[in-house]
């Protein structure tokens, strides 16, 4: 959501929502040496199934039998490599897919969405579902460009729990009125760049779905400009 275009009472809203899921957003003073913060969050079983419309989606917008479709005006970009690690790579695909499944919570207006139940658990649950209530509150949906870049990724020692950390540029996403259409801009700013870590966790079993068990946030963040 694009925070500086929203009215001054929503905006300070959608942020008090965010710092109080975000679990210690701001913290970069983490190195490769610490520890992964909630590395032993246990993953929970998807309280949803997939509906059987999305039988026949692409396999790109349909991982693990999920629709994670997104209109045309919503563009999550992820411009990033994936690593050689196969956990990691699989769990950065799926840090994707929990990006892709919040906006697709807001686009189909439920924090309930089979999506957002497969990719996330514990914290990142409610991350998800307080980011598409700010937005289903507001009466906002999202358009433009969203890019996602500069991913690093790193595990624990037995390898079920995955750090994704990267760079977000909000610049050209903006926040929609779903009743008007109108799109809500402003004045580029330092508010359009955030850091993100998200802590995968793997699926107990199955090896290819990981889901999102933290988020932490860092606003503003000038090393993304």
């Amino acid at each position: 959501m694009k925070r500086r275009s929203l009215p001054v009472a929503a905006a300070m809203a959608a942020t008090a929502a965010l710092l109080l899921t975000a679990c210690g957003g701001g913290d970069d003073k983490a190195t490769d040496n610490d520890k992964i913060a909630g590395a032993d969050q246990t993953s929970e079983s998807p309280k949803a199934s997939p509906s059987a419309s999305t039988a026949g989606a692409p396999a790109e917008t349909n991982p693990d039998g999920v629709d994670v479709s997104l209109p045309k005006d919503i563009n999550l970009v992820f411009d990033w490599t994936k690593p050689a690690n196969k956990n990691e790579a699989a769990a950065m695909d799926d840090a994707a897919n929990f990006i892709r499944a919040i906006y697709h919570g807001v686009d189909k207006r439920t924090t309930k969405d089979a999506a957002v139940v497969t990719y996330s658990t514990g914290n990142g649950l409610r991350y998800a579902k307080t980011q598409i209530d700010v937005r289903l509150k507001g009466g906002w949906t999202a358009t433009g460009t969203r890019r996602h870049y500069d991913a690093t990724t790193r595990s624990t020692p037995n390898g079920n729990s995955v750090e994704v950390a990267f760079c977000v540029d909000s610049s050209k996403f903006y926040s929609k009125e779903v009743k008007t259409g109108k799109v809500l801009k402003g004045a580029p700013s330092i508010t359009d760049f955030d850091y993100f870590k998200i802590v995968m966790v793997k699926f107990p079993t199955t090896d290819s779905l990981w889901q999102a068990s933290k988020v932490y946030v860092e606003a503003k963040a000038a090393k993304c400009q």
